[in-house]
């Protein structure tokens, strides 16, 4: 497989940048829905050195789709599915940003900001001072930012789904290493 994408799939770096990102924010999901019922220390650190993660392969991949095509749309694909499609993907670079962004900034806009350090290794600059009206528009951004970004990706899985099982076409063996593309109807 090659690192670059053809017109068909997307590439191993692509590929690698998409679904590390995917299990990245599935865990993050996971740990921050869980993390208030654990109240440990270790525990807030991880979630949020797994979304500064998140934040960095986001900003990689956009760099990389900025270097590289993408692969074409099915030729069967309706220009308002197309649309739609480029539209629900730019709403999940800006979850995928928004998300990290806001926690981060609820990290700095504390009372008494905590140490923000990524996995321990170094320190992670603050991006404001304490402010506690800040912090609580921050935190709503985060909270319905995750809801809806959540919403976002279940469409995104059932979308990819509908193509593979449906559609019968390319898009889900395009991204998805090991699956290939079911035959076409009778």
């Amino acid at each position: 497989m090659s690192l670059k994408n053809s017109t068909q799939d997307w590439g191993s770096l692509a590929r690698f940048l998409h679904w590390s990102s995917a299990l990245l924010i599935i865990a993050t999901a996971i740990i921050g829905l869980t993390m208030e019922d654990i109240d440990v220390p270790t525990v807030y650190k991880l979630h949020k050195s797994l979304g500064l993660t998140v934040l960095l392969l986001v900003a990689a991949r956009l760099i990389w789709r900025l270097l590289d095509r993408r692969p074409a749309y099915p030729a069967s694909m309706p220009t308002l599915q197309r649309w739609v499609s480029d539209l629900a993907h730019l709403a999940l670079y800006v979850g995928m940003i928004a998300l990290p962004v806001s926690g981060w900034i609820m990290n700095s806009a504390g009372k008494r900001p905590l140490p923000l350090e990524w996995f321990g290794l170094f320190p992670v600059p603050p991006i404001s001072g304490p402010n506690p009206d800040l912090r609580h528009l921050a935190h709503e951004v985060h909270e319905v930012g995750f809801y809806i970004a959540a919403a976002l990706l279940a469409v995104h899985v059932l979308a990819a789904l509908k193509h593979h099982f449906v559609d019968r076409d390319h898009t889900l063996a395009g991204m998805t290493p090991g699956v290939s593309p079911l035959p076409p109807k009778e």
